[in-house]
């Protein structure tokens, strides 16, 4: 099987099948069709089945014009239908990974993914795990599962992970140009990933086994939310003693060695850095070991909603204007710049301890029309995103800054507001004295 597999792999004539149609998945599948593979995308969500037979793209950094060119190729087709998953030669799974309410591992997506393999795995298949998960997943989870199927790992079948590193958005860090970590579970897995992967991508970087390209992943987001808690925690400080957190960052990047600028913000967003340190924390408690740094960072990065809604409040006060009842317009949905992704964006936290005040709060995302439902903040009503036009802005009591998107005009906007507040130094660039007097730090 694994021979057989191999020269499929090396003659690219092997169809690579990837299930999770996303942020993760799209830009993969753009990857193997260019090295010339043809690919198989599942999702159960017929919604993104029927976008894509339509050349249509639902995620607004990836242009239509991809899905069109794929289709056209003939080299691409997406089905919702989990039982064609035996027709791909190599299954790559981009799932969500998110967190439980108790701040758990959620592993139910990547589980019910594996029990639809095994019910369709066939002998000569390769499955590799790209989801960012703890250290013996793949292992302890993902094997167990598929071995349901009758089929043993390393003979009939293989198992690989390889975490994904895309960065939605970062035009310069494309799925093909970043270097790829790959652990098996075995040398013939290892093997048989390392060669599917070296087509496709600009490096690839084998490593012994699964858990430790699992724990890689986990590295390298929490080295940033770590980062990102020690600069929140300046941010508060050095505001308290009256100096400007982002020009002491400014200056201090400038040395050409020892250190690397990480900067402060409203709270953590995006589908990795606040979730994967808790995965870590979860792993190591489990082995009878606290995480003390880490849980620390953790606590520091989802205090700063607080810490900003605080800075607000004093901010109105200085204008002898309570929370309650004030018009405060939120900027920016997404959890970072000029993407279109809301996934765990600080934004709906502000936007829930506002209403809980008192405030009637709206707000703006040139690139997300409608807030979508959450799971974690349930009870915020349905939101339309409002134009930013010269009377609206006026009406406002207060522009709350959380993403700073390049598509704001951040002078038009200190023209017309009554009062800004600012987390992202986006409106270091507003010099007038008059405009900046209206502008508070956050």
């Amino acid at each position: 099987m694994h021979s057989e597999l191999l020269s499929k792999v090396q003659e690219k004539s092997a169809s690579v099948g990837v299930i999770g149609l996303g942020y993760v998945g799209l830009p993969l599948i753009r990857a193997f069709i260019n090295a010339g593979f043809s690919v198989i995308g599942y999702d159960t969500d017929q919604n993104k089945i029927t976008s894509l037979e339509a050349g249509e793209s639902y995620i607004k950094h990836i242009p239509s014009a991809w899905i069109k060119e794929w289709t056209a190729s003939g080299k691409f087709f997406a089905t919702a239908e989990m039982s064609r998953l035996g027709e791909a030669d190599v299954l790559l799974i981009c799932v969500p990974t998110p967190l439980g309410e108790g701040r758990e591992p959620d592993l139910s997506y990547v589980e019910s993914t594996c029990e639809a393999i095994s019910k369709a795995l066939r002998p000569g298949q390769l499955v590799i795990l790209e989801s960012t998960t703890y250290p013996g997943t793949t292992r302890d989870v993902m094997l167990p599962i598929l071995e349901k199927s009758g089929l043993r790992v390393g003979s009939d079948f293989f198992l690989a992970y390889s975490p994904e590193r895309e960065d939605p958005g970062n035009p310069d860090y494309t799925a093909d140009g970043i270097p790829k970590i790959v652990g098996g579970h075995d040398d013939a897995s290892t093997e048989l990933a390392v060669a599917l992967y070296t087509h496709a991508i600009v490096k690839v970087i084998p490593v012994s086994s699964c858990a430790v390209a699992e724990a890689a992943k986990i590295v390298e987001n929490t080295y940033r939310a770590v980062n990102i808690a020690m600069v929140n925690e300046l941010k508060v400080v050095f505001d308290r003693l009256g100096i400007d957190i982002w020009e002491v960052i400014d200056a201090a990047k400038t040395k050409p060695f020892g250190f690397q600028a990480f900067y402060p913000g409203p709270g953590l967003g995006g589908h990795c850095i606040p979730i994967d340190p808790f995965y870590l924390t979860w792993i190591a408690r489990r082995a009878g070991l606290t995480t003390r740094f880490i849980e620390l960072a953790g606590e520091i990065n989802t205090s700063m909603p607080n810490y900003v809604v605080n800075r607000l409040t004093s901010a109105l006060n200085d204008h002898a204007k309570p929370v309650r009842g004030s018009k405060i317009c939120v900027l920016g949905a997404a959890y970072k710049k000029d993407v279109d992704d809301p996934r765990e964006s600080p934004s709906f936290d502000l936007i829930q301890r506002l209403l809980k005040k008192g405030a009637i709060v709206s707000y703006n995302d040139p690139h997300i029309p409608s807030l979508p439902k959450t799971r974690h903040w349930p009870d915020i009503p349905p939101m339309d995103s409002q134009e930013l036009t010269p009377d609206f802005l006026a009406d406002q009591d207060c522009i709350l800054i959380v993403t700073d998107h390049s598509a704001y005009d951040h002078t038009f906007i200190a023209e017309h507001a009554q009062l800004i507040v600012d987390t992202r130094n986006a409106t270091s660039g507003v010099t007038s004295p008059e405009l900046r007097q209206k502008i508070h730090k956050a």
